[in-house]
């Protein structure tokens, strides 16, 4: 596998492809809607002019872009997708998170050319991409999983292979509904704190130290403290996450009642201007409406 191609190199993508190409792989990539960055074009990273050219050239090809139409449009395209160059003994990687129900479908039409499937969503945030140390869920062949883990070890760390197509992406969105609920938590324990008198940066620093501590109290937590909320991962993508959540428990007919009050908060955000706030920005939800800020 010495030519790999990557579609789709945003916040997440492009870190991810550059601990590709520093471990030696040659990358192509498609310029189909944007330039791809210069600074991974040279020796080891090529533009192509589509998907389908970048499928062409390489054996496997990854796909990280942000919702189920853009992995669609970049698959089966009737002008440039990437079903046009596949073939048997290539592999598409989607590391995208998007529909599970829609990841099956792709995956079947995608193996009617011959070539392998994988849906393979990640979590860690722009911090675990550039460090290599993402948690990536796999749906797919297990022969399959294991021939193109040398690949996931490039960028992650907790690596599962969770189970068939559409089983990686299931697991995304479960990872998605724990940590809407997890931020909107330490949203309202530092609102409350701060309300009645404490100090929010020592009251998060106590909380470390117990049964309370978690990676959210200690990365989001922090940032709302400072107000820091640069994405990161924008509410945007979190509440597409959601929508994928909710509109699955209508189809399996089951009540998400905290998944459906943490998209509510988000949307508070969206109305107040802040889709592309990261989304530990929740908490300014929750404080417009209590009228009152931690930060004051």
């Amino acid at each position: 596998m010495k030519n790999i191609g990557f579609i789709g190199t945003g916040i997440m993508g492009k870190p991810m492809a550059k601990n590709l190409q520093d471990a030696g792989y040659t990358l192509y990539f498609a310029e189909h809607f944007e330039k791809a960055p210069a600074e991974l074009l040279g020796a080891k990273g090529i533009a192509c002019p589509t998907p389908a050219a970048v499928a062409l050239a390489c054996e496997v090809i990854f796909i990280m872009v942000p919702d189920t139409p853009q992995v669609e449009d970049v698959l089966f395209n009737e002008e440039y997708g990437v079903e046009k160059g596949l073939s048997a003994g290539k592999t598409v990687v989607d590391m995208s998170s998007i529909s599970p129900m829609a990841t099956k479908r792709f995956a079947a039409r995608v193996e009617k050319t011959g070539a392998q499937y994988m849906d393979a969503p990640v979590s860690g945030g722009e911090v675990g991409a550039k460090a290599g140390t993402l948690s990536i869920m796999v749906g797919g062949d297990p022969e399959v999983f294991e021939r193109i883990s040398p690949l996931f070890q490039l960028l992650g760390k907790n690596i599962t292979l969770v189970g068939g197509h559409g089983d990686g992406q299931t697991c995304k969105v479960a990872n998605q509904i724990i940590v809407a609920l997890n931020i909107e938590a330490v949203s309202e324990a530092l609102l409350f704190a701060a309300k009645a008198g404490a100090d929010p940066a020592r009251v998060r620093q106590a909380l470390m130290g117990g049964f309370a501590s978690s990676k959210i109290l200690e990365v989001h937590g922090e940032r709302m403290v400072k107000g820091t909320f640069d994405p990161g991962f924008r509410i945007a993508l979190h509440q597409k996450d959601l929508n994928l959540a909710l509109e699955g428990a209508r189809e399996l007919q089951l009540n998400l009642p905290n998944t459906a009050m943490a998209q509510q908060l988000f949307s508070t955000c969206a109305a107040l201007g802040g889709s592309h706030w990261d989304h530990s920005a929740m908490i300014r939800a929750l404080e417009h409406m209590s009228n009152f800020c931690i930060r004051d």
